[in-house]
């Protein structure tokens, strides 16, 4: 009765990688994440492909400043639900629509005011489409969030569940939790960074390839023999840097498979591939050796691999920083340094390597690859005693642009540092008060009459100095802005630096000052000569305070020269 809702029983996997391939090993269907200017070429190369979409619209995270009782913000994600739908409601891949991705949280789920959001959109959704089922998508099962659905938000036809260390029993803890509607569920693999096993020292203990295979196979055969299962998606279809540079993905750069893609394959078509992917054992360490190491200390890693066929295999090492960054919400992360001169020497079974003059976390990375297109990967964790040493941050060419410009530098500060009231404010990247213009810019909006609140543009993203990072920007004068107010007479403070030395990796100069915008453009700056500009984590802040009615900037040409 519940796979009525859908032509397909869905068999898919969710990511960035080829949806060609992805079809060619008998995926039937791939996830969205939200509506942008590729959505339909998706659909369309879906339809070629004979494929399906489920088609996410994102909807925004309290996290992320998101307040689902603030009037004009639930108004304009109404807006933009409405316009998705209204665009793509009538293509034939189309499968189903997804309200959001994680929106509720990772704790409780709780918030009320999420919940009647969803339910009006799903509602509004079926007045414009009433052909397609509707679903929203939450982290796992835990606190009230299935009872909030099912109470809630009684037009959600189908829950969307991203899970991945509890994914086997997932059926059953849905049912016990009073869950009847059907279910898809929308991302899965292997147990998360946040919820594995961890080293005396503190770093994550990741499973080889081989190993994340079979979890992948056993987590689909759990949920295919529930019948209130609708199908999953596999994550991800492709790589990503997250906790490690390999924790999760069935692809390698250059869409090399991965045992996980094999197993699917087998799977979703009953037959294995031709060519199967190298298998891979955890690394060791040679003759005992601890994997608590002395600055300099030189090691061997070990490693045993084979391939099903006998292919030729070559091995590549890396050592790398560790990110600890082991948190949830998928959000962005930068790739950890690199020492290539930590390896002495390397062969396909073993790597000697002379550990870094720093202390620390680092990790050893081994990937194996056939002559196929497989390959296999295995990582171990690696502690240098001793003091961390601040590494140099690299110089940057001058002018350096932070906002604006026809190209993004290819480094750069991201605005993740939220502060103060951070559900009163809202930042928009993108804005142009002429919609055919190419000219966009910051838009920063304050809504509350009262309290304060600021964005830092940081490097790493995410960091308040517990982490390297930052940029070498000495020989800038000045840091330079364009700005101007939507009403004029707008209070706001600009600075840089604003890391101190309490912290591991603080900035190395800092300068703030405050200025009154009028409601034409003007360029401002900050006096920075004769200051130490060797490694600058926090790039730029925006920080305003309440001045008895809402208000909102607009900034563009945000550079250091």
């Amino acid at each position: 009765m519940a796979q009525q809702l859908l032509p397909i029983r869905v068999k898919g996997a969710a990511g960035g990688g080829s949806k060609a391939d992805l079809a060619k090993i008998g995926g039937n269907s791939f996830r969205t994440w939200d509506v942008d200017e590729e959505t339909g070429q998706l659909l369309d190369e879906a339809e070629k492909l004979g494929m399906k979409v489920m088609l996410g619209i994102w909807l925004g995270h309290e996290r992320h400043g998101f307040d689902y009782t603030d009037f004009d913000q639930v108004v304009k994600q109404q807006e933009k639900v409405r316009k998705a739908v209204e665009t793509y409601k009538d293509h034939p891949a189309v499968l189903c629509w997804a309200l959001g991705n994680e929106m509720e949280g990772y704790e409780e789920g709780s918030n009320p005011a999420i919940w009647s959001h969803i339910e009006a959109m799903s509602n509004l959704v079926k007045r414009i489409d009433p052909k397609h089922p509707t679903a929203t998508v939450i982290a796992e099962i835990g606190g009230r969030k299935v009872e909030a659905i099912h109470k809630l938000c009684p037009s959600i036809d189908i829950v969307g569940i991203n899970s991945y260390g509890g994914v086997k029993s997932l059926p059953k803890r849905y049912k016990e939790l009073g869950g009847t509607k059907p279910y898809i569920v929308t991302e899965y693999g292997p147990p998360g960074t946040w919820e594995s096993s961890k080293t005396s020292f503190g770093a994550i203990l990741e499973k080889t390839s081989t190993e994340k295979a079979k979890w992948y196979g056993e987590a689909f055969e759990a949920l295919h023999a529930d019948a209130l299962c609708l199908g999953s998606y596999a994550f991800t279809w492709g790589y990503k840097q997250e906790g490690t540079a390999t924790w999760f993905g069935m692809l390698l750069p250059g869409d090399r498979r991965l045992a996980a893609s094999d197993v699917m394959q087998e799977l979703w078509t009953g037959k294995p591939p031709a060519n199967r992917c190298p298998t891979i054992q955890p690394l060791k360490l040679a003759g005992g050796t601890s994997n608590q190491t002395t600055q300099g200390q030189t090691i061997t890693v070990q490693l045993t691999a084979s391939d099903p066929e006998g292919d030729a295999l070559k091995t590549e090492w890396v050592l790398a920083d560790e990110s600890l960054d082991y948190n949830t919400g998928g959000d962005f992360r930068e790739s950890p340094n690199t020492f290539a001169d930590a390896l002495l020497k390397t062969s396909s079974t073993s790597a000697t390597v002379k550990m870094p003059a720093n202390g620390g976390i680092y990790r050893v990375y081994a990937t194996v690859t056939d002559s196929n297109g497989g390959a296999a990967t295995a990582s171990l964790p690696l502690f240098v005693k001793g003091p961390r040493k601040t590494p140099e941050a690299p110089q940057m060419l001058l002018p350096y642009q932070i906002v604006g410009g026809k190209a993004a530098p290819k480094h750069k500060y991201y605005p993740t540092g939220w502060m103060g009231n951070t559900v009163a404010m809202e930042l928009n990247e993108s804005f142009s008060e002429d919609p055919l213009s190419d000219d966009k810019h910051l838009r920063f909006q304050y809504k509350a009459k009262d309290g304060w609140g600021g964005i830092v543009w940081q490097h790493p993203p995410n960091d308040w100095g517990d982490k390297p990072g930052g940029f070498n920007l000495s020989g800038a004068k000045k840091l330079s802005f364009r700005a101007k107010g939507e009403q004029g007479g707008e209070v706001i403070t600009i600075s840089m630096g604003i890391i101190g030395r309490d912290k591991p990796h603080y900035d190395s100069a800092k300068a703030e000052q405050k200025f009154t915008l009028t409601n034409d453009w003007k360029t401002y700056s900050l006096d920075l000569s004769n200051k130490d500009l060797s490694r600058i984590k926090s790039g730029f802040c925006i920080v305003t305070a309440g001045q008895g009615k809402p208000l909102a900037v607009q900034i563009d040409d945000v550079k250091y020269h």
